[in-house]
């Protein structure tokens, strides 16, 4: 449910969803906890819950599903995809966790999700990388996700009559 008792917009339990997958994502990173595992915790335990006083939203549990199981069966493609969209000499692995994770998520989606537009999924990422960082770390988060949606969803962004 969203504030007034009402129940959450799709598109912002997607959003939810969004940032609880990159959550995931990193615990799994870090912690080594497996897909299965961190799948059951988010969903029974984070999704829309209450965790250390903080109020998590309500998320789409699929789509949460999707995009974090996805990440991890499509790693070895997407890793290299986002290291050659990044700055040369910034190879992922040295890129902050978290940030890897948003990096993930949203090349996963741009490869994969081809029922949400690139513009979306790139201001989705880049509003979930604001939750956790500066704007420095969002621009840099919009010019990799932009580069890889270019590349991989042309027609999105061909002037009209050029499709």
């Amino acid at each position: 449910m969203s504030e007034g008792g009402k129940p959450a917009k799709p598109a912002n339990q997607r959003g939810a969803a969004r940032l609880a997958a990159v959550q995931a994502l990193y615990q799994m990173d870090l912690a080594g906890a497996t897909l299965p595992d961190v799948l059951a915790e988010f969903e029974a335990h984070r999704l829309g819950q209450e965790v250390d006083g903080e109020q998590y939203r309500d998320a789409d549990p699929a789509f949460f599903r999707d995009i974090v199981s996805g990440v991890v069966r499509d790693q070895r493609a997407l890793d290299p995809a986002i290291h050659q969209a990044l700055t040369p000499g910034w190879p992922l692995p040295r890129i902050d966790a978290t940030l890897r994770a948003v990096l993930r998520s949203g090349a996963y989606e741009l490869a994969n999700r081809s029922d949400v537009p690139a513009r979306v999924v790139i201001t989705e990422y880049v509003d979930v990388t604001r939750a956790f960082f500066d704007s420095d770390a969002a621009g840099m988060v919009n010019a990799v996700l932009d580069k890889l949606a270019h590349s991989s969803r042309p027609a999105e962004f061909a002037a009209p009559g050029q499709a």
